[in-house]
């Protein structure tokens, strides 16, 4: 019996950690299929997809910011662009890129009274601006970015 117990409890502990976890995410530098994990993972519905010459557009909103996920035509996310009054979770949006933003920031200087910054690490660029209740954002890696496509087209 209490071996069974402690399978179970095994079990269960494993469970609860991968759920801890929560939902896997690629986002930039995903597949598309990245784009439907963060829609959950934002608590967003679908907004209307659009399709520019070179790559499509998906987009979400919540309350909190609308955020359109830019798609190349082999299925690569290579640009995120969000506006809103508070800023989305980057962590998810960046994915496997989150860490080196993170690094990046860091080591930026910030300008007091500016409201735009940018952050740029190994081909990775993140601009933010705004003001309170309206922020604004992209995110891009520069060698993802289809050819022909300019990354004034992410926004």
């Amino acid at each position: 019996m209490k071996k069974r117990f402690s399978a179970l409890c095994l079990i269960l502990g494993l469970l609860a950690a991968l759920c801890a976890v929560g939902p896997g995410s690629a986002s930039l530098g995903g597949s598309v299929d990245s784009v439907e994990k963060d829609r959950r993972s934002l608590a967003a519905v679908r907004g209307a997809g659009t399709v520019g010459e070179g790559y499509e557009v998906k987009e979400m909103h919540n309350p909190a910011a609308a955020v359109r996920e830019y798609i190349s035509p082999s299925g690569v996310v290579f640009g995120i662009a969000w506006n809103g009054p508070v800023r989305p979770d980057l962590a998810q949006l960046l994915g496997a890129y989150a860490e080196e933003y993170e690094g990046a920031l860091r080591r930026t200087p910030r300008q007091p009274g500016r409201p735009y910054l940018k952050v740029q690490a190994n081909g990775l660029v993140v601009e933010q601006w705004g003001h309170v209740r309206g922020l604004h954002g992209r995110a891009y890696v520069a060698n993802l970015v289809p050819k022909g496509v300019s990354v004034d087209a992410i926004k």
